[in-house]
């Protein structure tokens, strides 16, 4: 199991804030982790459809699509934040 957070936009469209779900494959990636989500159908395909800009973070390190995770990570989804 890894745990997922969803942050701001992603957290209110998904009308989830967290959750546990299995690894599709023992050897998974922060690529096959969004298919994973994008099989859901529905909102979950549009959320994490290609092009959708959101920023991902492996157990507080940012990360991209080959980052690997494994059993006990905690992987975070969130929009890009601009400050001013």
């Amino acid at each position: 199991m890894v745990t997922l957070l969803y942050f701001a936009s992603l957290r209110e469209s998904l009308s989830c804030a967290r959750e546990q779900v299995p690894l599709s494959s023992a050897s998974s990636t922060v690529s096959n982790l969004i298919e994973q989500l994008r099989s859901r159908g529905d909102r979950w395909s549009e959320a994490f459809a290609p092009g959708r800009n959101f920023r991902v973070a492996v157990n507080q390190q940012m990360a991209d699509a080959a980052t690997p995770v494994k059993p006990g990570d905690e992987v975070a989804f969130f929009p890009p934040v601009t400050g001013g």
